[in-house]
């Protein structure tokens, strides 16, 4: 299937796919890791089904993915290119006439295909996924998705009964040590004890569940001196459910928006200013996200080329603070563009201007100037600082050595 392909071409994807596939899956494991703790303690809080939790994670993973691509790609690519400088296969490469172009062949491939379903998910699937998990929000807030009755407290049901149930056994199927305090229609109050229960739907009500009590007892408040004492060995007590609103429609915010929406709402003379100033913002920002990818190559190949004998990792570094610090600059643009501050264009376009500059200058610096390096003053800089600092250890090292030996 790929005899076709050169195989200097072959040989470059494979350098390129492996760690960044690596760093694509480490990104989202991460994300999704720190989301999932947070989300299990939500849940918990809510008393919530755990098998919700996985669902909104899986909600999630679309605006995990479209974030951890382009890191992926760009580090794929450094890492790439900072194997074939450091083992000196690049000067063979370009001292037979490959220069720098033709080696990105591959990579600007990768890059195209990339961009192609980054911009199926931040236009289209991650919108929708997101509306998905803030319903799942609001139904476990609100109890749509069983939030239960949580164990070992009180809990008020229809604002007519206190309900408190010690032990919960096969995932709430069986109670044990269940009091409730009801108020009927009548205006008497109804406290009941039983040793064992379980939850039971209901055919012809919706709206309503019984709790079926065994081996109890029930007191009567008759207004008398002497409450009414009953005992049962079965007893059904219903419970009706509060009632649940509505969630809203999509749309709420610009983010769930999809492509078209974002168009015919943006640049619609009957939208409020307001709406279509955060839609334009909005398509701009996620628009302009996936256009930066272009140039990833570009930056991966002038940041992951260290000096001549040297091995520096300064650009693996530098790489992810600069990709970092410029979606947080995007986000910005996207805020205050949305207020109405300043134009979505400006606001968001400004700094890709200023940034696709940078990249290209620095790309031009290590593939066009003999001997250039993009970073050169902070790769000296960062040699002098780690010779100190391992000056500084080797010494404390000696001391403690020393005054070990005394």
């Amino acid at each position: 299937m790929f005899k076709f392909i050169p195989s200097i071409d072959r040989y470059i994807f494979r350098l390129v796919i492996v760690p960044m596939l690596a760093v694509f899956a480490i990104a989202a494991s991460l994300l999704v890791l720190d989301k999932m703790l947070r989300l299990f303690d939500f849940v918990a809080v809510e008393g919530g089904p755990v098998g919700v939790v996985f669902k909104m994670l899986m909600a999630l993973i679309p605006e995990y993915a479209s974030l951890a691509i382009p890191l992926g790609l760009l580090l794929g690519i450094l890492l790439a290119f900072r194997k074939l400088a450091t083992t000196s296969e690049l000067d063979v490469f370009r001292a037979v006439g490959l220069g720098y172009g033709r080696l990105l062949r591959v990579p600007f491939a990768i890059t195209a295909v990339l961009m192609v379903i980054n911009v199926a998910l931040v236009f289209f699937i991650q919108p929708i996924s997101r509306y998905y998990y803030e319903q799942m929000e609001y139904e476990l807030r609100s109890g749509a998705l069983g939030a239960s009755i949580k164990v070992g407290e009180f809990t008020t049901l229809a604002d007519r009964m206190a309900l408190r149930i010690e032990e919960s056994e096969d995932d709430g199927r069986r109670l044990k040590g269940i009091f409730a305090r009801v108020s009927n229609d009548k205006g008497q109050v109804l406290s009941i004890s039983a040793k064992e229960g379980a939850f039971l739907a209901t055919t012809d009500n919706p709206d309503t569940i019984i709790l079926r009590l065994t081996d109890g007892t029930i007191v009567q408040d008759t207004g008398s001196q002497t409450p009414r004492v009953l005992t049962f060995t079965r007893h059904d007590l219903p419970i009706d459910l509060p009632k649940i609103e509505q969630f809203r429609a999509r749309g709420d915010a610009e983010r769930e928006y999809i492509l078209p929406e974002l168009l015919r709402i943006g640049w619609s003379a009957t939208q409020p200013d307001e709406k279509r100033d955060a839609s334009q913002a909005s398509f701009n920002f996620r628009l302009v996200e996936v256009v930066m990818m272009a140039l990833m190559p570009l930056l991966a190949v002038a940041l992951g080329i260290p000096p001549k004998r040297s091995t520096s990792a300064l650009g693996v570094f530098l790489s992810i603070v600069m990709v970092v610090a410029y979606h947080k600059v995007n986000q910005y643009g996207e805020d205050i563009a949305a207020l109405g501050r300043l134009d979505a264009i400006v606001a968001l376009w400004g700094p890709f201007l200023l940034f696709a500059a940078l990249i290209i200058w620095m790309y031009w610096r290590v593939a066009h100037v003999p001997g250039g390096q993009a970073i050169g003053a902070l790769e000296i800089w960062f040699g002098k600082m780690s010779k100190r600092v391992g000056k500084l250890f080797r010494r404390r090292r000696l001391t403690i050595d020393l005054a070990a030996a005394e």
